[in-house]
């Protein structure tokens, strides 16, 4: 797989082309990558999230703004008594209406399989369709870029696991090499 330092992505199922607004978000990156790759270094989610957060808000996402609980965007899960939701998970951008949910991660998107906890939360979120999940090209020498592709190239191919969602994109950001 060739891949470079700017921006990767790839969109599943393979055999769907991927919806405008799906490439939208792949913009929002690429119209960063020059902003992300000089604050490699400090390069953890929250800053690439606040240097996506402007574009992002402009197609319409929810964006979090903090950690604190009113600045996180929160997705129902279930609802209970009275159509309150009584469970709901965090996410880091949300497009009510074209149904996506993004999460950006940095050093522990693949390490530590936060990719699967983040496509976990996608599937039992309300009324998504898509899972947008952003993740370093390298990582302390780890492809990580190419390795949660591998991952989804798998559990697309072998059909045994059959998700609820119409697509998921996985986006490379960062460069490719120390």
């Amino acid at each position: 797989m060739a891949i470079s330092w700017k921006t990767n992505w790839i969109f599943f199922p393979k055999s769907d082309a991927p919806p405008p607004l799906i490439l939208e978000v792949v913009n929002v990156f690429k119209n960063v990558e020059e902003e992300i790759e000089e604050r490699f270094d400090e390069t953890v989610s929250d800053t690439v999230l606040s240097i996506l957060r402007p574009g992002l808000e402009k197609i319409g996402f929810l964006v979090e703004s903090g950690k604190k609980a009113d600045c996180k965007i929160q997705v129902p899960v279930l609802y209970g008594m009275n159509g309150k939701v009584e469970k709901a998970f965090d996410a880091d951008a949300w497009h009510t209406e074209g149904k996506i949910v993004l999460e950006v991660e940095a050093g522990r998107g693949y390490l530590n399989n936060q990719f699967l906890k983040d496509l976990f939360e996608a599937c039992m979120m309300h009324d998504i369709e898509y899972c947008a999940i952003a993740v370093r090209n390298l990582y302390i020498k780890n492809r990580d870029f190419e390795k949660v592709v591998s991952f989804f190239d798998t559990l697309y191919a072998s059909a045994r696991l059959k998700l609820p969602l119409k697509g998921v994109l996985i986006i490379g950001y960062s460069r490719d090499s120390y």
